[in-house]
C-alpha cells in the first residue's frame, strides 16, 4: 500500500525504495536530453483518451508535452525532491516515487514511456534488478493494445570509441552501481527485440538514435538503416560535443559506421516501439521512418526525401559525395590537380546563382552539378561571388588544419594563408581585405567554423606526435648527411692548400737556384729580338 508524507503535494505518492535525499533532475549531465525528435515521436503516439505513464527522469519539455496531450498522466521517479518538484508543477499529474518493482498499478497504461531506460528506475537501497527482469515489470503496465517507448543505450555505440573517458565514470548518477556486469542486458539491436518479445510484447519499429547518447538530434528506423543512406543525410549525424574529451575524430568514425552499413548495430542508443497483443492492423502507419533536427528545424524522413514539420513540403534528398570529404581526400594524395578542377567549379556555380549560405560540409557533389544539404535563406544582400567562395575556403581551411589533415602547401601555417592559396587555385584572387569580409559574413550567417583553439583528439595528438617525429628523423638524417659531406669537403680543402703550400716551397726555391737566374737573363736578348723582328715585319 502506498503512503503519503505530509509535506509532499497531493498528488505524489511513496510506493517503496524511493531516495529521499538524491535528485536525479539535479545533474541532468547523465539524463538523455530528449528534443525535438522524440517529442515529435510522442505527439504522434499519445492516444486522445488514453492513460499515459512515464517511467524514469526525462526532460522538463518532455514531461510538459505529455502532460498537455494525455487526458491522463502518470510518472514513476525514484527520487522524493524530484516527485515533489513534478507534482507541484503539474498538479492533474498523478506521481509515483520509489522503484519500478514496487509499482502496483491499479489499471494498465495505453502508453508507456521509458526514453531514458531502466537504468535510474532502480533505488541504492536495494540491489538493481537485472534489465529482462525490469522490461517485465515494464511490460505488465501496458495494456492489452497499448504501447511501450523503451530507450536502450548501446554499450559499444560509436559514442564509447569516441569518449575518452570511462563510460562507467562519466558523472552520472548512477556510479554506485558498475555498469556492464548484467548477462541479460542486451548486446544488439536484436537482443532488444528477443528481450520485449520475452515480455510479452510484439516490436513495431526499432530507432537507432544519432549522434550520442546525451542529446540525440535523430532517430532513424531498423528500415531506412539497412539500405544506402545518401552522404548529405549521414553527414550530419556527427558533431563534437560540448566538453567531452574525444579519443577520435567523430566524423571520421561515424561516417565509416554508416558506410559500412552498421549505422544500427553501433549506434549510440536504440529506441524500440512496441506492442502488447493483440495488435491493430496498420497502426504503424503512425511510426516515422526517421526524424531529423537540423537547428530549429525538424524533419521527417521519408525514404528519398525529407520533409519539414509540421506542414512543409517534401524535398528529395541530393546525391553525390560531401564537397568537404572530395577536398580533404585530394589533399591526403595531394592530387593538386583534382584540388584545382574541383574549386573552379565550385567558384563557377557560384557565379551562376550557387547558394551564398552554403560551405564545403554542407555541399554535395555527384560528378557535375552541386546542391546543397540543407538549402537556407540567403541574407537579403549577398556580397559578391568572390567573398562568398573565400568564407566557404576560408572554413574549410580552419577545419582542414584543426583535425590535422595532410595537405600539399606546407608553407601555410594559418587558415587565413591556406585559404588564399585555394582561392588562388580556383582562379579567383582574394587579398586580406576579401578575407575580412568573408569572416564577416560567416559571423552574420551565425555558422561558425570548427574552432581551431578546440583541444584536439587523442589520436589526432598523436597522429601529429607521428608526423612530426618522422619529419624530426628525415631532417637528423639530412643533417647527418650533410655534416658527413661537410667533413669530407673540409679534409679535402685541407689537402688541397698542404699542396699548394708545397708547389709554392718549390717554386720559391727553384727561383732561387743559379740555372734559372741565369736561364732568365740569357732569354732576356732573345725576347728582344723577336720583339724588333715582328716588328719590322709588321
Amino acid at each position: 500500500m502506498s503512503t503519503r508524507m505530509s509535506e509532499a503535494p497531493e498528488n505524489v505518492r511513496l510506493i517503496g525504495g524511493e531516495m529521499l535525499l538524491w535528485s536525479d533532475l539535479s545533474n541532468m549531465g547523465g539524463i538523455t536530453d530528449w528534443r525535438g525528435a522524440a517529442l515529435e515521436l510522442v505527439r504522434r503516439m499519445t492516444p486522445a483518451s488514453g492513460r499515459v505513464l512515464l517511467v524514469g527522469p526525462h526532460p522538463q519539455a518532455l514531461v510538459d508535452e505529455v502532460v498537455a496531450l494525455a487526458s491522463e498522466a502518470a510518472t514513476l521517479v525514484r527520487s522524493y525532491p524530484d516527485a515533489c518538484a513534478l507534482g507541484s508543477r503539474h498538479p492533474g499529474l498523478e506521481v509515483f516515487c520509489g522503484r519500478l518493482e514496487m509499482l502496483d498499478a491499479d489499471e494498465p497504461y495505453d502508453l508507456v514511456l521509458a526514453i531514458d531506460g531502466l537504468a535510474r528506475t532502480h533505488s541504492a537501497e536495494a540491489p538493481a534488478a537485472g534489465w529482462k527482469e525490469s522490461v517485465a515489470a515494464l511490460a505488465a503496465l501496458v495494456a492489452p493494445g497499448g504501447r511501450l517507448v523503451l530507450g536502450v543505450r548501446n554499450d559499444l555505440g560509436i559514442d564509447r570509441f569516441i569518449e575518452a573517458r570511462p563510460a562507467d565514470r562519466e558523472g552520472g548518477d548512477d556510479q554506485w552501481a558498475p555498469h556492464g556486469f548484467d548477462p541479460g542486458y542486451p548486446s544488439g539491436p536484436l537482443a532488444v527485440d528477443r528481450g520485449l518479445e520475452s515480455a510479452g510484447l510484439v516490436v513495431q519499429r526499432r530507432y537507432a538514435a544519432y549522434p550520442g547518447r546525451q542529446a540525440p538530434r535523430a532517430l532513424l528506423a531498423s528500415e531506412a538503416l539497412a539500405g544506402d543512406l545518401p552522404d548529405a543525410l549521414t553527414f550530419p549525424l556527427s558533431a563534437r560535443g560540448g566538453d567531452r574529451m574525444l579519443a577520435a575524430d567523430p566524423l571520421r568514425l561515424t561516417r565509416v559506421v554508416f558506410r559500412h552499413r552498421l549505422g544500427e548495430e553501433l549506434a549510440p542508443l536504440w529506441v524500440a516501439v512496441a506492442t502488447r497483443p493483440p495488435v491493430t492492423p496498420g497502426v504503424e502507419g503512425d511510426l516515422p521512418l526517421g526524424l531529423i533536427e537540423e537547428g530549429a528545424a525538424l524533419y521527417e524522413f521519408t525514404g528519398t526525401a525529407t520533409r519539414r514539420l509540421p506542414d512543409g513540403d517534401e524535398r528529395r534528398i541530393p546525391t553525390g559525395r560531401v564537397v568537404e570529404e572530395i577536398l580533404v581526400e585530394a589533399c591526403a594524395r595531394e592530387d593538386v590537380r583534382a584540388v584545382r578542377d574541383l574549386l573552379a567549379r565550385l567558384a563557377e556555380w557560384l557565379e551562376g546563382g550557387g547558394a551564398v549560405v552554403a560551405a564545403a560540409d554542407s555541399l554535395v557533389h555527384d560528378g557535375t552539378r552541386f546542391a546543397a544539404i540543407s538549402p537556407a535563406a540567403a541574407p537579403s544582400m549577398p556580397p559578391e561571388p568572390r567573398v562568398v567562395l573565400c568564407r566557404i575556403l576560408w572554413r574549410f581551411a580552419d577545419r582542414l588544419l584543426a583535425a590535422g589533415h595532410h595537405h600539399p602547401w606546407p608553407w601555410p601555417l594559418e587558415a587565413d594563408q591556406l585559404a588564399l592559396t585555394l582561392c588562388g587555385m580556383a582562379g579567383r584572387p582574394c587579398d586580406r581585405n576579401d578575407l575580412d569580409r568573408a569572416r564577416k559574413f560567416d559571423a552574420e550567417l551565425g555558422q561558425p567554423a570548427e574552432p581551431a583553439e578546440q583541444a584536439p583528439t587523442y589520436r589526432d595528438l598523436l597522429g601529429a606526435r607521428d608526423r612530426l617525429a618522422d619529419q624530426l628523423t628525415a631532417a637528423l638524417a639530412r643533417i647527418a648527411r650533410l655534416e658527413t659531406k661537410l667533413t669530407y669537403r673540409e679534409r679535402e680543402l685541407v689537402r688541397s692548400k698542404s699542396r699548394l703550400r708545397r708547389t709554392q716551397r718549390r717554386a720559391t726555391a727553384y727561383r732561387r737556384t743559379l740555372g734559372y737566374r741565369l736561364s732568365r737573363r740569357l732569354a732576356r736578348p732573345r725576347k728582344v729580338a723577336r720583339r724588333v723582328i715582328r716588328l719590322l715585319s709588321g
